[in-house]
């Protein structure tokens, strides 16, 4: 007797007890199956009669597992048919199927089951636009009676063959003539420069970081200012220091002491002269190369808390809600505007020095222009404090906007018409707003409560990148000459250095007649 089968009779709770004196085999049934009355008592039987037990052990088993799994096959069934929402999986043997394979399995039961009535069946006949799609995409051919696979690969060449020229010439020149269309789109758009802007990778890791000790967080002024001789000024505390972007040197460039603070400060066009706003009212002109006070212009009774310098005309805001206009060259005061009822925390000059944007703690934004006391526009739409004010170099006229941490937007308007343009909620308090020099795109940013850094397509609106990296609110942006490197400074006492906009393109040199090329 074989190993194999004295095993098989112990799975069936049998005893065996060979004898080796007798050719026969004496089989006793097992404790558990005492009690049963036709296994009671122990039984004698030669070879013949134990091969034919064990047929018919075979049998019963093999029986046994169909009706195993006739039931496991029909539990799906009965479930579906009494609505139960279980979900029934069918097995599949042989290794993992590819994705051409599994989406040809379920176009073939798609294709099995009856059309039900009311339902939107259409004759397979009919070529659509997801046929070619799953032509070009998947290599399946447009025969609807053949579900067959011309390639496995999901990616691959074009086959230009004539069976598939001939197929597309089957089909609806409607349909045909759509596709084609939007091919020819999609290839226009990605040759186009707006795709290759949005395609361009933009680090969202700051390449420089510098301490910053004693830079105040404070919303309503403005302590950082990039000079066109690559020189970057930040006022800490009392103090002010300059940074050069060719040797990364740092200088200290004046102190105040205990006797004031630093509130404000900007380069002049030409980047050798810098004006510093103070805590007692006054605007202090410096020049870099002597690293000498040349001159004090008087008028505030306030904070000067925000300056903007145009060719030979310099302005400042003061929380007494005034703006004065000075001339350095004549050391006196040009003009004033009086219009805002809460503290001025940002100017701005346009492009082309005509209009002066000047925004409050009052919510308002104001246009003012050279030689009128009363403002050219006045925009109110704004919830809270307006500091964020840029011009747009690339469209005359475009003034952008943003709030505070009640308001949270950013709005555009037309100075030329007086008309809001357009507006986005940012979902963040506003700090700061800069359109890029080189292309058609700003960057803002924000406060509570994300204290990001976003750079924004225009008129689009939309988002290219987000920059993370500030713990506290970053109320100070400053730009590089060249338009690709920003600045943002924050109240974690950091700058960071980010590369957020692309190279400008050089211009091509025009050779014509009518234009000489030397000057004699």
């Amino acid at each position: 007797m074989s190993t194999n089968t004295v095993k098989m009779l112990q799975q069936r709770n049998i005893d065996i007890e060979v004898s080796c004196f007798e050719d026969k085999l004496q089989i006793s049934p097992s404790k558990q199956n005492k009690e049963n009355s036709h296994l009671s008592k122990s039984k004698t039987c030669d070879m013949s009669d134990l091969v034919r037990l064990l047929h018919k052990v075979d049998i019963q088993s093999t029986q046994q597992g169909d009706q195993i799994e006739q039931e496991q096959d029909s539990t799906p069934k009965k479930q579906m048919q009494q609505g139960k929402t279980c979900r029934y999986i069918p097995l599949r043997s042989g290794q993992k199927q590819s994705l051409n394979e599994e989406f040809q399995y379920r176009e073939i039961e798609e294709e099995n089951q009856e059309p039900q009535k009311g339902s939107d069946y259409k004759d397979q006949g009919n070529v659509t636009l997801k046929d070619i799609y799953k032509m070009h995409v998947f290599g399946q051919p447009l025969q609807s009676e053949q579900l067959q696979w011309e390639s496995k690969n999901l990616l691959h060449f074009a086959d230009n063959t004539p069976s598939k020229r001939k197929i597309l010439s089957d089909i609806n020149p409607a349909i045909l003539e759509t596709y084609q269309n939007l091919m020819d789109y999609r290839e226009q758009y990605q040759n186009s420069q707006d795709y290759q802007f949005s395609q361009r990778k933009i680090s969202k890791v700051p390449f420089k970081v510098l301490d910053a000790p004693q830079l105040q967080d404070d919303f309503y002024l403005n302590l950082i200012d990039w000079s066109s001789q690559n020189v970057l000024s930040v006022a800490l505390s009392s103090c002010v220091y300059l940074w050069s972007a060719y040797n990364n040197r740092v200088t200290k460039f004046c102190d105040f002491g205990n006797n004031d603070m630093v509130c404000s400060l900007i380069w002049n066009p030409q980047g050798n002269q810098l004006a510093i706003g103070t805590g007692s009212g006054e605007v202090h002109i410096y020049d870099q190369e002597k690293m000498k006070r040349i001159q004090i212009l008087e008028g505030h009774s306030a904070r000067v808390g925000s300056l903007a310098w145009s060719g030979n005309t310099l302005c400042s805001g003061s929380k007494d809600r005034s703006i004065i206009l000075h001339d350095p060259r004549q050391k006196r005061q040009t003009g004033k505007f009086e219009g805002h009822k809460q503290e001025v925390c940002g100017l701005k000059w346009s492009p082309d020095e005509y209009q002066l944007a000047s925004g409050g703690n009052d919510n308002k934004l104001f246009v003012w222009r050279m030689g009128s006391q009363i403002p050219l526009a006045k925009f109110n739409q704004h919830q809270a404090a307006v500091k964020a004010i840029a011009w747009s170099p690339h469209r005359h006229g475009l003034l952008s906007s943003g709030g505070g941490t009640a308001d949270r937007t950013i709005r555009f308007f037309n100075t030329l018409t007086t008309q809001q343009l357009d507006w986005i909620d940012t979902g963040s308090q506003v700090c700061n707003l800069m359109f890029s020099k080189n292309v058609n795109e700003f960057v803002s940013t924000h406060g509570y409560s994300m204290n990001q850094i976003v750079c924004w397509k225009y008129p689009a609106l939309q988002k290219v990148t987000t920059l993370m990296g500030h713990t506290s609110r970053v109320l100070f942006l400053a730009m590089s000459p060249d338009g690709e490197t920003i600045v943002t400074g924050a109240g974690d006492e950091t700058l960071r250095f980010w590369n957020a906009f692309p190279r400008k393109e050089q211009a091509q040199p025009i050779n014509t007649v009518l234009l000489p090329q030397m000057i004699r």
